[in-house]
């Protein structure tokens, strides 16, 4: 496990997601607790993407790719699974500090004491993490996946750039409601009642198991093949 660390989070990596957090947090204005949320999920994705973008390619650029061929899918499955899990759980981490930085930096309203109805902002605060969880999943999979299918790091952010781009959109604002990708941040934050936007939620956490069951047939048809077909392939 401690291998799959220092492999999935590099010093510079960390650092540069750190440095992204703090920067938002101190030009990003809100005046009342309930907006940071809002401030931090799409950010978030732009940043969650190009962090995890090169966690299939890991191998081929740290040319450990022939080795890598040669271990059975289950040990390549479980690797993967690894890097990503130790990158959510980092990212997650930094999205919690985020969210103190938020009120350390730009000292919002407390949203509790103007809408009571809406709990102690520590169960919002749990709230808040359980959706930047899935946001952090659904993006950091779908990066992996664009740059598995492409064996490109490049393509994996720019893809997830372009539905970055599309989701964010007041076409797409109007057009999917609660079933956007960022539902979270387009919730009514006026009304601390409403949980809708929960449906955005269980739509990204149904494409991350989509993308995860197809993870085995990509790796076999976009380069880390079994032993056997990287033997005929010297061969030829």
């Amino acid at each position: 496990m401690m291998k799959e660390v220092k492999i999935s989070l590099p010093f510079y990596k960390a650092a540069s997601a750190l440095l992204f957090i703090v920067i938002l947090s101190l030009i990003r204005g809100v005046s009342v607790s309930c907006e940071i949320g809002t401030a931090m999920e799409p950010a978030l994705a732009i940043l969650v993407s190009a962090f995890c973008a090169d966690t299939y390619v890991l191998e081929i650029t740290g040319r450990r790719s022939e080795v890598w061929r040669l271990y059975p899918m289950k040990h390549k499955l479980c690797s993967l699974g690894a890097r990503l899990l130790i990158q959510q759980g980092f990212l997650l981490l930094l999205a919690a500090a985020g969210y103190c930085l938020f009120f350390l930096f730009q000292r919002p309203r407390l949203f509790s004491l103007m809408q009571p109805a809406a709990g102690s902002e520590i169960r919002q605060f749990l709230i808040f993490l359980g959706a930047m969880a899935v946001t952090i999943a659904f993006w950091s999979v779908l990066s992996n996946t664009i740059a598995c299918i492409f064996r490109s790091l490049w393509f994996g952010i720019g893809g997830c750039l372009l539905l970055w781009l599309l989701a964010t959109s007041s076409f797409a604002r109007k057009l999917l409601d609660t079933r956007n990708v960022f539902s979270y941040t387009y919730r009514n934050i006026a009304d601390a009642g409403d949980f809708g936007w929960l449906a955005g939620k269980g739509l990204c956490i149904a494409l991350c198991v989509v993308m995860l069951l197809l993870l085995p047939a990509l790796i076999k048809k976009r380069g880390y093949y079994s032993k056997k077909s990287y033997f005929q392939s010297e061969k030829r």
